[in-house]
């Protein structure tokens, strides 16, 4: 970004930049939207959605959705709810805030640039993990999280529109996630096993 005293000592120069750069800026391609259908032991309890917007600077925002609920007649057994906003300059992550709502206990966090852990991919998959990764930003509490990504290789992954060859990573911390990503780097599948049930995200 630049200067106020570069805009005022050459002021004609910068307008005529500062057009060039919004123009491009506008033109900066985002991710593709994602949308998963999630299920559990292979019956739908829910969505988990990712949208990608830019800003005329060309600042990335990322705003994830999450809904899940697990019902026994007509009571709700299970209920995780989760809002994320990120917003993204490049590489560097500016901030990032959002609710969750997991079974009735609430989690709030609103994190910047000069937060301690902003220097940390967050857990929201999107961006994926480099193997040898030792800590993420928890989306959850906004604090660090002890991980182990290994490598899985790479295999097809069936989604709405047909298998799909993806390579995949193995985060291992508090649970063990196995999480695919398309030729181009687009996150299109997640695994995991909790308390004896199978959840698979499937791509819509």
């Amino acid at each position: 970004m630049r200067s106020i005293l570069e805009v005022f000592t050459i002021a004609g120069f910068c307008a005529a930049m500062f057009a060039v750069d919004t123009a491009y800026a506008a033109d900066l391609p985002e991710p593709a939207d994602i949308h998963f259908q999630v299920l559990r032991n292979g019956t739908p309890f829910g969505e988990h959605r990712v949208s990608f917007t830019r800003s005329p600077s060309g600042e990335l925002r990322v705003d994830t959705e999450i809904e899940l609920t697990v019902r026994f007649g007509p009571l709700t057994v299970f209920r995780y709810e989760q809002s994320i906003e990120e917003a993204w300059d490049g590489d560097d992550l500016i901030s990032l805030a959002g609710n969750t709502l997991r079974n009735g206990r609430e989690y709030t966090i609103d994190l910047d640039r000069g937060s301690a852990f902003a220097n940390l991919i967050p857990s929201s998959h999107w961006r994926g993990y480099e193997a040898g990764t030792e800590q993420i930003l928890n989306t959850e509490t906004g604090e660090p999280m002890a991980v182990t990504i290994t490598e899985l290789g790479r295999r097809e992954i069936f989604t709405s529109r047909g298998a799909v060859a993806a390579r995949g990573v193995r985060m291992t911390g508090s649970l063990s996630v196995d999480l695919w990503y398309d030729e181009d780097g687009e996150w299109i599948g997640c695994e995991f096993e909790v308390d004896g049930q199978s959840v698979r995200y499937v791509l819509l």
